[in-house]
């Protein structure tokens, strides 16, 4: 296969996972997906085989090593990671709330102690992912930094969310340090810097830093979530009347972040479990070396927008997250 085909491939891999993925968010933040009659499901909670869908999200998942100074703690949909340093460790994310036994165990499995966390840091503050800050802030004592646009979620337990408003509460948790786009986050000699990639949440982060890994130094991004929702209006709603400028930001910055390591807020994202598997058989290079998987997400995150300003344009916009109506 050549490398064109291979990575054509890698792109439509991605685009079908994320045409699964995405709904399945949304409903997870309990708003219905495209074309769902109100009822059940609709503000009751998810239909059974999508509550399924999301206890799998939540499923135990054994920690791991990824590459460098990083490692795997989140479950087998929310990925959480562990970045190791001289002077401790920083933690990415937190999943739901009752995730958060899970995580303390997984950290405590790599041999670390929940004390040894020095630093907590999120992609955004959602419930399925920031959900159990408020209980590993408590367990670990750690710093809890947060982006601006976010940090008024974190602190109400997720009032007044622009997107799913109250249907999402969890455990408030107050933010001890205020970052912005841009700035840096060090601990040991380790740095991270974040990136503001707004839409999903206005203070959605995308996490960029380097590790090195067997003589070598890799550029790694956490990506968080990029790829417009269906149903998505980008005219804006009372709640989010920036929700069109800040994708078309984020849809900017994207391409400039250098991603040779690339992971993300969810597994599905990165395709995870395959990735982890290969891994764990010994394959080399490491799979989680993929610039062109990167790439394709980065792509697929573009097309997503495109579509979302072509329905804007046409007209064309079915309640949902993001909807006026």
């Amino acid at each position: 296969m050549t490398s064109t085909h291979s990575s054509m491939l890698r792109a439509a891999l991605i685009a079908v996972t994320l045409a699964i993925a995405i709904p399945m968010l949304a409903y997870a933040q309990g708003a219905p997906p495209p074309g769902a009659p109100a009822g059940p499901g609709a503000q009751g909670g998810p239909p059974p085989n999508m509550a399924q869908m999301m206890a799998s999200m939540k499923e135990p998942f054994a920690p791991f090593h990824i590459i460098g100074n990083i490692y795997y703690v989140g479950s087998k949909g929310l990925a959480c990671y562990i970045i190791a340093t001289k002077a401790g460790e920083i933690l990415l994310d937190t999943g739901y709330p009752d995730m958060a036994p899970q995580i303390e165990g997984n950290i405590e499995k790599l041999g670390y102690k929940l004390s040894d966390v020095k630093i907590l840091i999120n992609s955004h503050a959602h419930i399925d992912h920031g959900g159990g800050m408020a209980e590993l802030k408590k367990a670990t004592g750690a710093q809890l930094v947060g982006m601006a646009e976010d940090a008024p979620y974190f602190e109400s337990g997720g009032h007044n969310d622009p997107l799913f408003g109250d249907r999402n509460l969890f455990p408030p948790v107050k933010v001890d340090r205020i970052i912005h786009d841009g700035d840096k986050v060090t601990l040991g000699g380790v740095t991270l810097t974040a990136h503001l990639t707004p839409g999903h949440m206005p203070g959605n982060t995308t996490w960029t830093m380097v590790t090195k890994d067997k003589g070598k130094s890799y550029n790694v991004a956490f990506f968080g979530i990029v790829t417009v929702m269906p149903n998505t209006n980008l005219s804006g709603t009372p709640a989010y009347p920036n929700i069109g400028a800040d994708y078309a930001k984020t849809m900017k910055v994207l391409p400039t972040l250098k991603c040779d390591v690339f992971l993300a807020s969810n597994g599905s994202f990165f395709q995870m479990e395959k990735k982890h598997d290969a891994l764990m058989k010994g394959a080399s290079p490491n799979p989680f070396i993929d610039p062109a998987g990167c790439k394709a997400f980065v792509d697929h995150a573009e097309e997503s927008y495109q579509q979302a300003l072509q329905r804007q344009k046409s007209g064309v916009a079915d309640a949902g997250p993001g909807s006026t109506r």
